[in-house]
């Protein structure tokens, strides 16, 4: 298969929010697709739509966004192969249904919903608790299999209530090669009769899925694991229609942190993570939280996300967006499962914050804090940046935990006040304020050339003093370098500050 014809699609459906494991294979997908110079599909999988959530569509489009993760047609794209709406393609589905059954791959049933609560209750009476509508007991039920043609034709044209079921064969194995797992084999004994079009007039996932992916000439199809189970019945379902299937990739599942299990919403809101890439909010008002909202660079939740089922083969873990298509490949994607690791997220954050420049930073701490910064320069915010994002995770981090860059600080550590500020450190730091005020080239290798000429000429040990020095400055125990920090804040600010914030320590000892 030549790398022009790779075409790969990601499928969601519009039941709610979009998971974490859902944007992996969304991303899997795009990187797929980009390596062999391929197209990236959105298509929108809404047969289903008694479980249609309002606003879910809209919340997949803006999350897949935010991540970077950009589909060339598709749902709100356009391209030639559409609609990408399932429930706007559903005139097309029930000539395919009704083609398998001219062809003896399907049939009507008509059973009722309390034909089948009856037989089912009569399998647990019987101990066969796991009834199938399958190869064996279609025989007993009401279908066009056991019916006489002329009461078959009579319900139809009644228009009594029917579904199209695909006609399972009888002890056959199914064999197709998985792009990750190698090869699976299935018995068609332990599959049931599946419904593919159902009485409300909309196809199941099954049947519209399969003629989707054929009629968008999809090469590959890349999904969770859980979809295996109906990788099977897919298989069959081309052979039905004597369609090429695309090749199958199934991808591990996304495990809890604590255990065994796949990751929920549940699992992120009991241990304190976000299991969503973005914001959601139910029609209640209860609120699910998204990485993009709790600060995470989407740069960071991609590289993250990745690494969950996947490695290079080298020890590089900081990928951008393009080094990830250059890396990417199905044979080095896992089969076991990948348990999510929060303190590796946060890590993967703080990598990428210390590495974006100084302006993004800028930007973005203007949108978190906003008033408090607003009559700022660029300049002097970019300088902070530079000398706090070695300490934060968050770029909120930068001013919450570098607030004494923006305004005097108002609280002491009262640790330092303790064990540092002795009988004559008000003395000390007079002093040195002296030695201060009389540098004419305020930078930061200048204050540290005179703050070491200073503890020569006193005979005092650098901790003797520095601790004082910060603590007069910025309220804090420990931090970035002393000398940049007031270079920064320049000549006039420092000296305010100490002798503002001086008798305020000394009352505090006191």
């Amino acid at each position: 298969m030549s790398d022009k014809s790779v075409r790969v699609r990601f499928a969601p459906s519009p039941t709610g929010p979009l998971h974490m494991g859902g944007v992996r294979t969304a991303l899997y997908n795009y990187l797929f697709a980009k390596k062999h110079n391929g197209t990236f599909i959105l298509r929108v999988e809404d047969t289903d739509q008694t479980r249609f959530v309002e606003g879910a569509e809209e919340y997949i489009m803006e999350a897949l966004k935010w991540c970077g993760i950009t589909p060339d047609e598709g749902q709100g794209i356009g391209g030639d192969y559409g609609p990408y709406k399932q429930s706007e393609r559903q005139a097309i589905y029930k000539p395919y249904a009704e083609q398998l059954i001219a062809n003896g791959k399907a049939y009507y049933a008509f059973d009722t919903s309390e034909d089948l609560d009856k037989m089912r209750k009569q399998a647990i009476q019987m101990k066969m608790p796991n009834w199938q509508y399958n190869s064996v007991t279609r025989t007993s039920m009401q279908n066009s299999l056991t019916l006489p043609e002329d009461e078959v034709q009579k319900r139809l044209a009644n228009g009594d209530p029917y579904v199209i079921r695909f006609k399972m064969p009888r002890n056959e194995d199914v064999r197709f090669e998985d792009e990750i797992r190698g090869w699976v084999v299935v018995n068609t004994n332990n599959l049931d009769d599946k419904v593919l079009f159902k009485s409300d007039g909309m196809p199941t996932y099954h049947l519209a899925n399969i003629v989707d992916d054929h009629t968008m000439e999809i090469s590959h199809v890349i999904r969770g694991e859980e979809w295996l189970p109906s990788a099977p019945l897919h298989v069959l379902l081309y052979e039905a229609f004597e369609w090429e299937a695309p090749k199958f990739a199934h991808c591990p599942l996304l495990l809890r942190p604590d255990g065994n299990g796949k990751l929920s919403k549940r699992d992120g809101d009991r241990l304190g993570f976000p299991v969503f890439p973005i914001d959601w909010f139910t029609a209640d008002g209860e609120k699910y939280s998204g990485y993009r909202e709790q600060g995470y660079l989407a740069g960071a939740f991609t590289n993250m996300l990745a690494f969950l089922g996947w490695n290079p083969g080298t020890t590089q873990e900081i990928f951008s967006l393009e080094e990830m298509v250059e890396a990417f490949s199905l044979e080095r994607v896992s089969k076991a499962g990948a348990k999510f690791d929060a303190d590796k997220t946060k890590w993967f954050q703080q990598q990428y914050l210390r590495a974006a420049s100084e302006k993004e930073l800028t930007n973005l701490l203007r949108e978190e804090v906003g008033d408090e910064i607003k009559d700022i320069s660029d300049e002097y915010i970019a300088q902070a940046c530079h000398l706090m994002k070695e300490r934060a995770t968050f770029v909120e981090d930068i001013y919450s935990e570098g607030e004494y860059l923006f305004k005097n600080p108002t609280e002491f550590d009262a640790k330092t006040v303790r064990k540092k500020w002795k009988d004559n450190a008000a003395e000390l730091i007079t002093a040195w304020r002296e030695a201060l005020s009389k540098i004419e080239n305020f930078d930061a290798v200048t204050i540290e050339e005179t703050f070491k000429a200073f503890l020569a000429e006193k005979e005092l040990g650098i901790g003797k003093v520095l601790p004082l020095f910060r603590l007069v400055i910025t309220g804090k125990g420990m931090g970035p370098s002393m000398f940049e920090i007031t270079a920064l804040l320049g000549k006039e600010e420092s000296l305010q500050r100490i002798d503002a914030n001086t008798p305020t320590i000394v009352k505090l000892k006191d």
